[in-house]
């Protein structure tokens, strides 16, 4: 009498370690995600409102930016430096000002303007022409 072993393959997958992995991945960025913070710019675009709109009180700044990249603050110009100064004296009082670029003004004017508003807590209204 020959006895022999028998060596059967099994075609069986265990997924139980697959779906612990899975959901230790999914708490994982569940938990990272709101640790991270959006690097956003506080702008705010003209749109229309189905709110009336009340009567302004006070007036608008304009800073304006030229083909060339040259920075005008209420049609005076200005260098960059200079401007970062005048607007840190309304820095974190709810002051908002108007980012008008020309249609060829350089998308680096224009993002420094806004950096600025950004960090000196300036709610920024970007004023585009229509094309």
């Amino acid at each position: 009498m020959a006895l022999r072993k028998r060596s059967k393959v099994s075609a069986e997958f265990n997924m139980s370690s697959l779906t612990d992995i899975i959901f230790l991945l999914l708490i994982f960025f569940m938990l990272t995600s709101t640790v991270v913070a959006p690097n956003a710019l506080n702008l705010k675009l003209p749109g229309r409102s189905d709110t009336p709109a009340s009567p302004a009180t006070e007036r608008l700044d304009e800073v304006r930016i030229d083909a060339d990249g040259v920075f005008y603050f209420n049609d005076r110009r200005i260098s960059s430096d200079e401007l970062e100064r005048t607007l840190s004296g309304n820095a974190n009082s709810g002051y908002s000002m108007f980012i008008a670029p020309d249609r060829e003004a350089p998308v680096e004017g224009v993002v420094t303007i806004m950096d600025m508003a950004m960090r000196l807590d300036i709610n920024g209204v970007l004023a585009a022409e229509e094309q």
